[in-house]
């Protein structure tokens, strides 16, 4: 089982929110790396000294690209159920079965992962 980080989750790492920051300590301390792609990440970061938490946390996070294979994949899964927002089908296109997606929109990340077979635990941040 690996933690997949939405925007939100981030977000709540960088605000130095406890409980998203023992999630992740847990995480490493059973060897599992987290995992985000780059798009999370923009949407997150803003730069400067005033990000310093979540710099020091992507140090730990694998950060996938959002390549043209995965912008296509994300593409024809939100086709698949209507959707639009590219960053939250290519998050779930990034998890696996088993996988806990941390994230404030579980509405929508639950359509996607229902869509795509997946079978995670989604949790709030």
């Amino acid at each position: 089982m690996t933690i997949v980080l939405d925007t939100g989750a981030l977000i709540a790492l960088d605000r130095g929110k406890r409980a998203m920051w023992v999630r992740l300590k847990g995480a490493y301390s059973v060897g599992d790396v987290p995992v985000t792609h780059a798009g999370v990440l923009g949407q997150a970061w803003r730069g400067g000294p005033r990000q310093a938490r979540l710099s020091q946390a992507l140090a730990g996070i694998d950060v996938r690209p959002l390549d043209e294979d995965l912008g296509r994949a994300a593409g024809e899964l939100l086709g698949s159920v209507m959707k639009s927002d590219v960053i939250d089908a290519a998050l779930v296109l990034v998890s696996n079965d088993g996988d806990d997606i941390i994230t404030s929109d579980p509405d929508d990340m639950s359509v996607l992962a229902m869509a795509q077979g997946r079978h995670v635990e989604l949790i709030s941040p």
